[in-house]
């Protein structure tokens, strides 16, 4: 196994763990201790790796959201009137993990990583950022309230709400 590889199981093996322990505990009831105990590894592997706990769940909430951009772009199906399905169902996918953010008040992550890929940054113009943020809070807004009524709508049922109809056709 190379560096490369034994950094990724030491990753995979860490977060494994934090999930498993913030089903049963607060994120500020566990200790890097005990995550690194529970993993089989040091807490040099998990300093290496991490600045906190909360880094944890931060890069592996990006790396979830990385992987459904990376397949929603090679979809050839995919297009603007299936993007947001597409990504509710992303999130349904992985409920386990957003759940347990959710539950333990964490969804400032999600917010943060939905601005870090779609929302506003200090380059852009005014109008331009506005925009931005409009979307990225509205993506937000609609997911906290769509994970508060459980989740229920499928991607195809999302996708319907956010389609208007084509105004040609009226």
């Amino acid at each position: 196994m190379n560096n490369t590889e034994k950094n990724s199981y030491v990753k995979t093996k860490i977060t494994d763990s934090l999930l498993m322990l913030l089903k049963e505990n607060k994120l500020s009831d566990i200790s890097i201790s005990e995550i690194t105990e529970k993993a089989g590894v040091g807490r040099t592997s998990f300093y290496r790796n991490y600045k906190s706990k909360d880094d944890i769940l931060r890069q592996y909430d990006l790396m979830l959201i990385k992987e459904w951009g990376k397949s929603f772009e090679s979809n050839p199906r995919s297009n603007v009137n299936n993007l947001f399905g597409s990504l509710f169902q992303h999130y349904k996918n992985h409920a386990d993990f957003y759940m347990i953010l959710y539950d333990n008040n964490l969804t400032d992550m999600i917010l943060d990583t939905i601005k870090d890929v779609s929302g506003p940054k200090a380059e852009m113009d005014n109008k331009e950022a506005y925009g931005k943020a409009f979307i990225a809070y509205g993506i937000y807004g609609w997911l906290m309230e769509w994970m508060s009524r459980g989740m229920k709508e499928s991607e195809e049922e999302i996708n319907a709400m956010l389609t208007f109809p084509d105004s040609r056709q009226m």
